[in-house]
């Protein structure tokens, strides 16, 4: 099975991945080996559609081989299917997002495969595929949020937060399984809560998470500023078991800008926020996303957005240029900028973040901290790690010395002795 796009849609994948499972079938990693391929796509952006365009066409040559099947499913045919229905014959069945409800039934019309417990995606029997000591725990589908550069709203709907018990009961089932580290995820995990309790209920969930035994590292991620509670910064600070770690997407800092992204923010707040966390939790890293280029942005707008992250220092940054995307509001703004002029926009950004990513990451020189060992490089030279400091796939990675012991899914003490890029390098203590 091929996965495209965010860890939310890894989850669903994992779950999907469950279902062929209990049906009895064998899962192997070689397409040449498989009478049936299942890709999840993403259709986020321009980008990842076409990856995802790639990756079928390139699979449906495996019909010609031994694959009897292959099946297409997740944001990319939730946005175009009727469109890929025409456009890939080779594909036996699209499969869009709203009839996951019934996803094996569907899959029995065209496939000749066993009968299962569900016809749905289940929580409960996904296949973690995220290593050793490592998943995502996803407590929310959907978005309400609506900021018009945005089509997640329009593929996955509205806002929909997992019970709590639902949620505690998988967590409990994956520390039993030996997972040590659970990154809660959601389109907006601040947001968690408000549709079925009332009221925004993260730093409650934590809590209650924290609680299960043999968990040791909780994260969340996609944090929105405006919902980030005097409560939840509380209990990141006091609970032990939460990494000191806000991933907080902000996108702009330019007022006119934040405006017409339809962002429920404003540069006061954000750079209230930014201090009020800094204060209170001095070790705290702080990530965030900004997208270049959004229509009308000004030399001004940009200059705004440049100066603050100047400003702020942010240890992880990540940049976008803009991309319009059909159906959202921003793709109807007259004012669309120049493709040379985002590109010159993103490389400022990019530059600027590097310079003050050597900074931070020099001041950890000499500290020690402990680190999750997740695999060997491929020259089998270093074992690869990260501390709280990094989220996976995202974030840099410390590359400590091999010594030869069997350290791989285990946390150790680790001094970092020097930079490599974005990485760090350490020595066992």
């Amino acid at each position: 099975m091929y996965h495209f796009g965010c860890s939310k849609n890894l989850v669903d994948t994992e779950m999907c991945i469950g279902l062929f499972k209990n049906a009895k079938f064998e899962i192997v990693n070689n397409p040449k080996e498989a009478e049936i391929i299942v890709i999840n796509t993403c259709g986020f952006i321009e980008s990842a559609k076409e990856e995802a365009i790639n990756c079928i066409l390139e699979m449906s040559e495996y019909k010609k081989q031994k694959c009897k099947y292959l099946i297409v499913m997740g944001c990319l045919v939730q946005r175009y299917k009727k469109e890929l229905e025409k456009a890939i014959p080779e594909v036996d069945v699209f499969i869009s997002i709203d009839e996951y409800g019934n996803l094996w039934d569907i899959i029995l019309n065209i496939v000749k495969v066993p009968k299962v417990s569900t016809n749905t995606l289940d929580y409960m029997d996904r296949i973690i595929s995220t290593g050793k000591k490592t998943t995502y725990l996803k407590i929310a589908e959907g978005c309400n949020n609506k900021c018009t550069y945005c089509a997640i709203p329009n593929i996955r709907g509205p806002y929909i937060s997992r019970k709590k018990e639902d949620i505690i009961s998988e967590a409990k089932k994956i520390a039993d399984q030996g997972y040590e580290e659970i990154i809660v995820i959601a389109q907006d995990t601040t947001k968690y809560g408000t549709d079925i309790y009332g009221k925004e209920c993260l730093a409650e969930l934590l809590h209650e998470i924290s609680k299960i035994d043999g968990i040791k590292w909780i994260r969340f991620l996609y944090a929105y500023p405006e919902s980030i509670t005097d409560e939840l910064i509380e209990e990141v600070k006091t609970n032990p078991k939460i990494c000191k770690y806000f991933d907080i997407p902000l996108q702009h800092f330019s007022n006119k800008i934040l405006r017409k992204m339809a962002r429920r923010t404003n540069s006061e707040d954000i750079k209230n926020l930014i201090q009020k966390i800094r204060s209170q939790i001095p070790e705290v890293i702080i990530r965030t996303t900004v997208i270049v280029g959004f229509p009308s942005e000004t030399e001004e707008d940009f200059l705004e957005l440049y100066e603050f992250i100047n400003e702020a220092k942010f240890e992880k940054l990540g940049a976008f240029k803009y991309s319009k995307e059909e159906g959202t509001p921003a793709s109807r703004l007259k004012e669309q900028i120049h493709y040379k002029t985002k590109e010159s926009r993103y490389n400022k950004i990019m530059k600027l973040q590097w310079q003050i990513s050597k900074i931070k990451l020099e001041e950890k020189i000499g500290n020690s901290y402990e680190v999750l060992i997740d695999g060997i490089s491929s020259d089998g030279k270093f074992y690869i790690g990260r501390s709280y400091m990094d989220i996976p796939d995202e974030d840099g990675v410390i590359f400590i010395k091999n010594d030869k012991k069997d350290l791989v899914g285990k946390f150790v003490k680790c001094k970092i002795i020097d930079i490599k890029n974005y990485d760090l390098i350490g020595i066992l203590e």
